[in-house]
């Protein structure tokens, strides 16, 4: 199936929106939503569209089908591809997840079964993560004679530390929503019927409130998780000041003070 959206043609996404919110889920069922080259390129299309787009407050990024949010990658891509190939094909899930991770606005993954490999590591790429009860998560790569590739290696320590995210990356086992919740990998557990509900409300309580404090809230939390925790504070105090300086600020202040809701307008 082909998507047309806002002048975008995907082959393996599909991609629509409603309200502020962008929605994003790979279409690959058949295959439980493995990906390949073309899908990441329909990914990397998908996001940069909606992080050009100022109506676009938040994205929800989902699978299509009830098996898989994404299973992992193509399998029989992979098994030829050369090892000048591989390392270009690594550089390029990275470089889309980076796009994901720093897109300035929330990305909501709503893990709605497998999630694993570049699946796991995509949904380690979004801002949350919530899951179905029957989700699983895991980074078997090792069990075909690779290392994770999209950034499996480097979220997942950050996420919940190096112990726990090596005996996942070392054993290739696969966990339960439910262990994925207690280490802290997913931050809520739903039923399915609530997921993409869910995903929207959390969007909208971060919608409402200031566009710019949103985006630099992101920003100063990614950038300062690469950076000493002296660094970290100096980058947040920056963004504070730059925050100050918004309209909305005055607007966000002022309704405090008045016991009334905040208009804000993003500058």
């Amino acid at each position: 199936m082909t998507s047309e959206t806002a002048g975008l043609t995907l082959d393996n996404v599909l991609y629509g929106k409603k309200g502020n919110i962008a929605y994003v889920t790979v279409n690959r069922p058949t295959v439980l939503n493995a990906l390949n080259t073309p899908t990441w390129s329909d990914l990397k299309a998908a996001f940069e569209d909606a992080r050009g787009d100022d109506t676009v407050r938040g994205v929800v990024l989902t699978g299509a089908g009830d098996k898989a949010f994404i299973a992992g990658a193509d399998i029989s891509e992979l098994a030829q591809v050369s090892a000048v190939e591989a390392e270009r094909s690594s550089r390029f899930g990275q470089e889309v997840l980076n796009l994901i991770e720093n897109l300035g606005k929330p990305v909501i993954a709503a893990v709605n079964g497998f999630a694993l490999g570049g699946g796991c590591e995509t949904a380690m790429a979004c801002t949350i993560r919530i899951a179905v009860e029957s989700a699983r998560f895991g980074q078997p790569e090792v069990s075909l004679g690779l290392v994770p590739g999209g950034g499996g290696t480097q979220r997942l320590p950050r996420l919940v530390g190096k112990g726990r995210a090596l005996q996942l990356i070392l054993s290739g086992e696969m966990i339960s929503a439910q262990e994925a919740y207690r280490i802290g990998l997913v931050n809520e557990i739903v039923p399915a019927a609530d997921l993409i509900r869910r995903a929207e409300a959390i969007l909208a309580k971060i919608a409402a409130n200031a566009p710019i404090a949103v985006t630099f809230a992101l920003e100063a939390a990614n950038k300062g998780t690469e950076a000493s925790q002296s660094e970290g504070l100096l980058i947040e105090a920056a963004y504070f000041g730059l925050c100050a300086a918004t309209e909305d600020k005055q607007e966000g202040t002022t309704a405090f003070l008045e016991k009334r809701a905040p208009k804000f307008r993003g500058r």
